[in-house]
C-alpha cells in the first residue's frame, strides 16, 4: 500500500490531474554500490507502465563515486573567502561552507565562480537574489553538503552532483523495460530542478510542480526514490 512520508500527502493535483507520489524506502546506498541492482531490487516490483519513476542527484552520484569525506578536502584561501559570503539555510547549506566552496571551485572553474560571485553581489544590492547560481549553473546548484538530520556517513560528506543525468535516465528506463519515464532530481525543501530525464521540457516543468513539496523528505527518510502515478 502506498504511504507518503511523515508530513508529506501523498497525492497532489497539477493541471486539474491528480498525481500520487509514492516514496520507495531503501537501504542507504554507500560507495561501491552499484545504482542497476539498486535500482532492479527496489523499483522494479513497483514501477507499473505509464508511471515515472523519480530518483535523487544524491544516489545516482554516490553510485558515480562522487561522494567526499569532509576531512578528504583542503579548501583553499579563496573557498574560505567566499563561503563567508553563502546564506545557510535550515534546508541545506550549500556553498556556506569552505568544502563545499572547494568543490564548487574544482567543478565549475574558478572563473565562472568569481563572475557568479561578481554577479550576485550587483545584483543583491538591488534586491535580487538567486543570480550567483544562475551564473555558476546546474553542477554548483547540486553540490550537497552536511545537514542536520543527514543519514550518516553523510552527514560528514560532500555530495557532488551526478555526471550525465540525462544518459542515466534514458539507461534506467531502459533498464526497467521502457515502460516508464525516469528522471534524475534535485529537489528539496527551497525547490526543485530537474537534472536530466526522459521526458520533454513541458514533462519537466510539470514534474518540478508535482514534486514541488518535497515528498521524499529532507532527512532520514531513506527513500531517494519514488513514482509519481495518474491517482
Amino acid at each position: 500500500m502506498a504511504e507518503a512520508n511523515a508530513g508529506k500527502a501523498l497525492t497532489i493535483e497539477v493541471d486539474g490531474t491528480s498525481f500520487s507520489r509514492i516514496p520507495i524506502r531503501t537501504h542507504v546506498v554507500m560507495d561501491g554500490d552499484a545504482l542497476d541492482p539498486f535500482i532492479r531490487q527496489y523499483a522494479e516490483g513497483v514501477v507499473q507502465p505509464g508511471d515515472l519513476l523519480f530518483v535523487t542527484e544524491k544516489i545516482v552520484a554516490i553510485t558515480q563515486g562522487r561522494s567526499y569525506p569532509i576531512d578528504s578536502i583542503r579548501p583553499r584561501r579563496l573557498a574560505r573567502f567566499l563561503s563567508r559570503f553563502v546564506v545557510r539555510t535550515p534546508h541545506g547549506i550549500g556553498l556556506g561552507m569552505p568544502e563545499t566552496m572547494e568543490m564548487a571551485l574544482r567543478e565549475c572553474g574558478t572563473p565562472r565562480i568569481l563572475l557568479a560571485a561578481a554577479v550576485s553581489a550587483v545584483t543583491k544590492l538591488f534586491g535580487r537574489k538567486g543570480d550567483f547560481y544562475r551564473v555558476a549553473g546546474d553542477k554548483a546548484r547540486a553540490i550537497d553538503g552536511p545537514t542536520d538530520g543527514t543519514i550518516p556517513p553523510y552527514d560528514r560528506s560532500v555530495v557532488l552532483g551526478p555526471e550525465r543525468p540525462r544518459e542515466v535516465a534514458a539507461h534506467l528506463k531502459s533498464l526497467l523495460g521502457g515502460g516508464a519515464d525516469v528522471a534524475v532530481v534535485d529537489i528539496n525543501d527551497l525547490g526543485g530542478n530537474i537534472l536530466g530525464s526522459t521526458l520533454d521540457r513541458a514533462g519537466e516543468q510539470r514534474l518540478v510542480r508535482i514534486l514541488s513539496d518535497n515528498p521524499l523528505g529532507q532527512g532520514t527518510q531513506s527513500t531517494p526514490l519514488g513514482v509519481v502515478r495518474p491517482a
